[in-house]
Parts: C-alpha cells; structure tokens; sequence
C-alpha cells in the first residue's frame, strides 16, 4: 500500500494541549487550530518525503525507512528521529520523547502523536 498522495485535515483532537507542551506559543496556537491543513506524502520504497502546509506554515521532513535522519519538529526545532515501518500501511516514528504513529486506511490517514501521557491525533483524508 503506498501513502504517496494529497491527504486534506478532517479532524483533530486535543490540539491545544500537545502544541503548548511543545512549547508553541499562544498566539501560534490559536492562529494554527482552525487553519486548513493539507499533508502531501511521496512514498518512493523505503524513502518518504512529507509536507505539511497549514496557513502559511510549511514543515517538511524526508527520511528513509530504518535510517537516522534530522527532522524538524511542530515547533521549529531540528533533532535526530527514526521511523520504522511496520505491515505496510503503518508508519512508527521517534523523535525526542515523541511518538509518533501514522495508519494508513483506505483514503484516510490517522496520525497519532504522544509526548508522555499526552495524545494528539488528527484525522486526514485523500483529495
């Protein structure tokens, strides 16, 4: 199954919490909360490269499955981050106490991130 495509914000539960334990400021997170979030994905075998454009905002990362990388954080910050695949519509990354969980469903994705006992999740669907 390839995630490679355009996939539109649905959904999103506890937004607000995660982006200020992040460190997001205020005025960030209320700005971001109601922002359409489009997610582009392109899958080529074992290398992924993920744009996050929301508002203005634009949050990009490549990684290769198995492989270290540098990825930038919600927050701007850059850290070392694994991501592991598991099944083949199941993509499990870890970057600085953060878990990160991406399922691919059919047409929709549901990415799930948690920061100790913390859980943010967003819904996204293929446009």
């Amino acid at each position: 199954m390839s995630f490679t495509g355009k996939y539109e914000l649905q959904s999103q539960e506890n937004f607000e919490p995660f982006m200020k334990a992040l460190g997001l400021p205020d005025e960030k997170i209320q700005k971001g909360k109601d922002l359409k979030s489009i997610t582009e994905i392109v899958q080529d075998g074992n290398k992924f490269k993920i744009t996050v454009t929301t508002g203005s905002k634009v949050l990009h990362n490549e990684f290769t499955i198995g492989e270290e990388c540098e990825m930038e954080m919600l927050s701007g910050e850059k850290v070392k981050g694994l991501v592991q695949m598991e099944g083949n519509n199941r993509l499990i990354g870890t970057v600085k106490g953060l878990k990160s969980v991406s399922e691919l469903n059919g047409d929709t994705i549901t990415h799930t991130m948690t920061m100790g006992d913390l859980t943010y999740k967003r819904v996204s669907k293929r446009i």
